[in-house]
């Protein structure tokens, strides 16, 4: 996925990390003298700040020996006022607020990351794993995955692509040869090494005042953008086929507004794009 899930997200956070360079570097430093103790000014959400000077150097204060480890362990957070402003979080995606979207489950279930994953499998009661592989360019990828199984369970997705199964290359295989290593193996342990979805991406969208963000599909093929919409303005491209909606596969499924512009009903739309070859 990458740094900035949406166009939208973009732009908020810029100005939020403006605002905060603008206060910090407004904000004076307070000066300590020899003696006397002095608080620093708290910066809300940086990391590693102190709220007060090393003490071990000041000696006795008002007949009270104060300790810097002491005063860091009994004092209480102070909480940020209303003028204050919020800084970036080290926590996010790459330090990004992310204000628009959020922590979004959508987003996380899209994410394709580079690399392979190593994943390890059973079979359940009827000795499947409810997985359909497809034989596409001398290369196996997942066609379908029963919910609830073995395969979902473990995190394969559609379009993710099988590069082994137990040790053995996939390239070149035929479906009904990834079929037959699967019902050969074992049913306690079957290992697959798999890569995030080559032939995919994820666009993140936000509907507008009228619950839309959009595009019009048609029979799953996004037939048509709508000016200076959110589909637009994150690249959205036509011609392309939906293959999921905030994690949920779509694929050979029939809407009530198909031909129409989609209206989700979260606030955040997550789509994997599967290219039209």
């Amino acid at each position: 996925m990458s740094l900035y899930p949406s166009l939208e997200d973009l732009k908020v956070d810029k100005v939020i990390k403006a605002q905060a360079q603008f206060a910090q570097t407004t904000t004076p430093m307070p000066a300590i003298t020899e003696g006397t103790y002095q608080p620093q000014a708290a910066t809300a959400g940086m990391p590693g700040s102190s709220l007060y000077p090393n003490l071990e150097e000041l000696g006795d204060y008002m007949g009270l020996a104060l300790n810097s480890d002491e005063v860091q362990k009994n004092l209480a957070l102070v909480p940020v006022a209303d003028n204050q402003v919020a800084l970036p979080s080290g926590s996010g995606v790459g330090g990004m607020v992310r204000p628009v979207t959020g922590a979004d489950v959508g987003i996380r279930r899209a994410e394709i990351r580079p690399g392979l994953r190593e994943i390890i499998l059973c079979k359940d009661q009827d000795k499947k794993v409810g997985l359909r592989l497809r034989a596409i360019d001398n290369g196996v990828f997942v066609q379908l995955v029963q919910a609830n199984s073995p395969a979902a369970l473990a995190g394969l997705r559609f379009g993710d692509q099988v590069l082994q199964i137990n040790g053995q290359n996939c390239a070149g295989w035929s479906a009904d040869k990834a079929h037959k290593a699967l019902k050969a193996a074992s049913e306690t342990r079957i290992e697959l090494v798999v890569r995030d979805r080559p032939f995919q991406r994820t666009v993140t969208m936000h509907k507008d005042s009228s619950g839309h963000v959009g595009f019009i599909y048609k029979n799953g093929k996004i037939t048509s953008l709508v000016k200076d919409g959110s589909a637009a303005r994150n690249g959205l491209l036509t011609e392309h086929y939906i293959c999921e909606i905030n994690g949920q596969n779509v694929i050979g499924l029939k809407e009530a507004n198909e031909g129409k512009p989609i209206s989700e009903e979260s606030v955040q739309t997550v789509l994997a794009i599967l290219e039209n070859s």
